[in-house]
């Protein structure tokens, strides 16, 4: 019956629900001092990470202007170390990946919002502070090597 499409193939079925849960989970990194970062690679998984998953105590980044990923950093206190790390994290992340010095601004996730109406991973903030980074290939595997420990 499932041959002749009579019946729907569930076996498809669950395997689409398994790629769409894939979909939907950022990517872990580990700065140098131990503090978990989350980031976002496409607006769902923006959206989810910022708007669902992140604490409103935490520290969000994404860089200025610039369309890229949103970054959490989870802790409620990060160091200027994991916080310059992020903003790494968040340049390479972005179209600004071949630039240098790029700006990233970062906040607490209780400043970030998203307006009504709005696609998916879009959002306001304020209150935030900016830092200038360039985007390295060689931290971010290095960041990535450490989630694997």
């Amino acid at each position: 019956m499932e041959q002749g499409h009579y019946l729907k193939d569930h076996e498809q079925h669950k395997k689409k629900k398994n790629k769409r849960r894939k979909i939907n989970k950022p990517e872990k990194f580990v700065s140098s001092d131990g503090t978990e970062i989350l980031v976002g690679k496409n607006n769902l998984q923006n959206e989810r990470l910022t708007m669902h998953t992140a604490d409103k105590r935490e520290t969000w980044l994404h860089t200025k202007n610039i369309p890229g990923s949103h970054v959490i950093i989870r802790s409620f206190d990060p160091s200027q170390e994991t916080i310059d790390e992020a903003a790494a994290l968040a340049a390479y992340f972005s179209k600004a990946q071949q630039s240098t010095k790029v700006p990233v601004d970062y906040t607490r996730v209780k400043n970030v919002r998203k307006p009504n109406g709005t696609k998916p991973g879009y959002v306001i903030y304020d209150s935030q502070q900016t830092v200038l980074v360039d985007p390295d290939e060689k931290l971010v595997n290095q960041l990535s090597e450490n989630a694997k420990k």
